[in-house]
């Protein structure tokens, strides 16, 4: 009875206050005279414009409109943008608005008709990268790895201090990650953002997964009655070849909006893995050549109908098919005390693989009176399948090349489905002394495995019952949560939040006949504060708890194997770790942001390189053996020191105290790791644009890993043709070829082992990008409620 209640109170809908036309009016004014011709919008709470004008030769101006919750904004070129929030009920004077004059020091964000690339508000730092030539004609990836305290690297996409991260379009979570979170944004046009929000700690309203924090794309919006269509192709050269091809399609007329997109790309990419292992009485080197099948085509449907001003129904399906076969070459060199080599072993291999994801979503979007009141519903359902096939031999060799005889081989055939479904209602509640916003939501996973390992060693396969397994996984999730953000005057303002989460899995072997259950109720405080010192000094200070679960497939107890006495496999008892992050920032003329925080981590978990030196025996598991704390201090410069130079700096100071907490036969190491970052635009002429930027990453040690050094110079020209409907690019990524993971060391029952993997960093790329129709965008991009279970998919 209690649940019909909430249900049916989330669903009353109150009654729409009649909306009778009112008058807004003003006048804008500097410190010493009236403004003329200065930009007066109103709009909506999601962005969209509801009426504008501009001020007359005396500053004043008037709107007719009708009784609701409004953002009001006034700009005028050389002057500080004003922005206000009013509830409108009657004619209303704003009376005399004051606009102030940008200062001209140079060092500031100077040049007056550039938005501002950086700006810090009270829970994110908003990042604004059309003015960086790297990502016109790009993708939404490489934009996000020019983000300041940003950092895009072997799949994962991490916020510097606090880990790997989510990442949302137009605040709704895509539900990717890993290599499929990258294809997906690489088939989005760099061109169609509008901002990059950086949120350390999210509030209550998000899912409390995810230790990272969130980065927010902001995709550009415009005018009513308008359609347009974007091509990009581009080519990738390093040593193999890389061609992308989409087209982007947006359309907005009346009531109805809808967009479509087709993204193919088709090539390979090479990595190269290195793992050298050090015994008390020898060593092996093995060194892994990997040519990946990059062939990949994806697609999207949405749309978006308003039933009337207050009510809008849309629905959107995504479909993402992928091919990612790859050959590799394994070869492992083993050397005696004296460092001769003994003998070693050949071991190549193909996989066939396939995989895929379909994501449907069905939502509802009402406004519930004039004050802004907001319900909304989301329905989705989630698909992710994947089949391999994988046949491998591994031959034994000594040290004159003489054959000796098999050492391994084995065909693994393996498929994965996971299904989810979740429901999600959303409520925003603003009253007259408190923006409140409330919600609830239910998931439920399945995800079903299935290993089957056949031994061909001796040329006529036979099932090995030891390495084959069957596994099924459940997970459902029930949340609520309430948040409410308070503005006491012009200088403080505050917002709380609380989520509560409530879990129960169900893991599942039928091979080892082995169950494992866990439930768990969790509470997700967050607090944020902000403080308006003056024009030039902002101060703000949050807290967060959050919780990182595995990845669907760390659970699964698959198991892959190189050689004989080398494999990897996943662990079905792993349990989700938690931290609780704390941050305080300080903002300086918008120009330079300081921020200081300190995550405190409990139940971590990560792979280990276990070696057993009785029987020369390597294993890769996923465990959960540490606690500590990470810290850091961050600065990030903002100036342009001529009109024709912009350039945008950051330098983190960041340290861990990481302790084990199961017995790993391995001692801690934690040390200071020092990340510097610089992107410098340089105007040529109206149309012509350079890009030179670098980065440096220290040598660092943390928990149980050292790992050294990475850095990249990157150097992008861009030119625009035919009144900047078409833009041609040209990239050389990472010239000297050292951003890639190095000299990764970790020593576990007193063996020493050092990683490295070297994907294709090093590249050259040329990109073409035009845009025809009438060049304005107004389309409602929506992703899917299902948002945590999609991105484990591919951890």
């Amino acid at each position: 009875m209690k649940k019909a209640n909430l249900f049916i109170f989330l669903l009353l809908p109150l009654f729409c206050l009649a909306q009778s036309t009112v008058k807004l009016k003003g006048k804008i004014s500097s410190q010493t005279t009236s403004l003329e011709w200065a930009d007066i919008s109103v709009t909506s709470s999601e962005g969209k414009i509801i009426d504008g004008t501009t001020s007359l030769q005396d500053g004043t101006f008037e709107i007719n409109i009708k009784k609701g919750f409004y953002k009001i904004e006034v700009s005028l070129l050389g002057f500080t943008d004003y922005k206000s929030e009013i509830v409108i009920e009657k004619d209303t004077d704003l009376g005399t608005i004051t606009l102030i004059e940008n200062a001209t020091n140079l060092g500031e964000v100077v040049v007056q008709s550039r938005k501002s690339t950086i700006e810090q508000k009270i829970d994110r730092l908003v990042y604004n990268p059309e003015n960086n030539v790297n990502t016109v004609g790009g993708d939404v990836l490489s934009a996000i790895n020019t983000a300041p305290g940003v950092v895009v690297q072997n799949n994962a996409i991490n916020i510097l201090g606090k880990g790997a991260s989510r990442v949302m379009i137009d605040g709704r979570m895509i539900e990717l990650t890993g290599e499929e979170l990258n294809n997906f944004l690489k088939s989005i046009s760099a061109s169609d953002i509008k901002n990059i929000e950086i949120i350390s700690n999210p509030s209550s309203k998000y899912e409390a997964e995810g230790n990272g924090g969130l980065i927010n794309i902001v995709m550009k919006k415009g005018a009513r009655d308008s359609w347009k269509n974007t091509i990009t192709a581009s080519y990738d050269q390093s040593k193999y070849g890389i061609f992308a091809l989409r087209d982007n399609f947006f359309y907005n007329k009346n009531k109805f909006r809808f967009s479509a997109s087709v993204n193919g790309k088709t090539g390979y990419r090479n990595i190269n893995e290195n793992l050298d292992m050090y015994f008390a009485e020898e060593s092996t080197k093995m060194d892994v050549k990997t040519k990946l099948n990059e062939d990949n085509l994806s697609g999207k449907i949405a749309f978006d109908y308003d039933f009337s001003e207050n009510t809008t129904i849309g629905f959107q399906l995504l479909k993402d098919k992928s091919n990612p076969d790859f050959d590799s070459d394994i070869r492992i060199d083993k050397y005696n005390a004296q460092n001769e080599l003994e003998s070693y072993i050949i071991n190549k291999s193909f996989l066939d693989r396939k995989s895929g994801n379909k994501t449907y979503n069905l939502h509802l979007i009402t406004k519930l009176d004039s004050l802004n009141r907001k319900l909304s519903f989301d329905v989705d359902y989630f698909n992710y399948n994947s089949k391999f096939d994988r046949d491998f031999i591994a031959n034994n060799y000594a040290s004159d090349e003489t054959f000796v005889d098999v050492n391994q081989s084995g065909r693994n055939l393996s498929n994965q489905n996971i299904d989810n479904v979740s429901l999600k209602a959303d409520m925003e509640h603003p009253l007259q002394w408190l923006n409140l916003s409330y919600g609830a939501k239910v998931s439920f996973t399945t995800s079903d495995s299935d290993v089957v390992f056949f031994n061909t060693i001796t040329g006529t396969p036979e099932l090995d019952t030891n390495q084959s397994n069957q596994f099924k996984y459940t997970e459902n999730n029930q949340a609520v949560y309430i948040s409410g953000d308070k503005k006491i005057n012009d200088k403080w303002n505050f917002q709380l939040g609380l989520r509560l989460e409530n879990t129960q899995t169900n893991g599942f072997s039928k091979t080892l006949n082995q169950k494992t259950v866990n439930n768990y109720f969790k509470l997700f405080p967050t607090i944020y504060a902000s403080y308006q010192k003056d024009e030039n000094n902002s101060f703000s200070l949050n807290y967060g708890k959050r919780i990182r679960r595995p990845g669907f497939s760390l659970l699964n107890p698959f198991r892959v194997y190189i050689s004989s006495n080398s494999y990897s496999e996943g662990n079905p008892f792993l349990k989700p770790s938690f931290s609780d992050n704390f941050e305080f920032a300080h903002s300086y003329k918008k120009i330079l942001k300081t921020s200081v925080f300190l995550n405190s981590i409990t139940d971590g978990y990560g792979v280990i390189f276990t070696a057993n030196p009785e029987t020369l025996t390597q294993v890769i598991t996923r465990e959960n053996y540490f606690k500590g704390i990470t810290y850091g201090i961050g600065e990030i410069y903002s100036a342009s020191f001529t009109d024709w130079w912009q350039s945008e700096n950051s330098v983190y100071f960041l340290g861990s105290d990481i302790k084990f907490i199961k017995n790993i036969n391995a001692a801690p190491v934690n040390g200071l790791q020092i990340n510097f970052s610089t992107n410098n635009t340089f105007s040529l002429g109206k149309t012509t644009k350079l890009q030179i930027d670098f980065n440096y990453t220290t040598p660092y040690k943390s928990g149980l890993y050292e790992t050294g050094y990475t850095s990249g110079l990157n150097i992008g020209f861009k030119q625009d043709l035919l009144n900047k409907a078409m833009q041609i690019s040209f990239l050389v990524n990472d010239i000297f070829n050292t951003s890639y993971l190095k000299d990764d060391v970790s020593i576990v029952n007193g063996v020493r082992q050092v990683y490295s993997q070297h994907e294709s960093n090093r590249f050259a790329r040329l990109s073409v990008v035009y845009n025809f129709g009438n060049k304005k965008i107004n389309i409602k991009e929506r992703n899917f409620g299902n948002e945590e279970e999609k991105k484990r998919t591919g951890n």
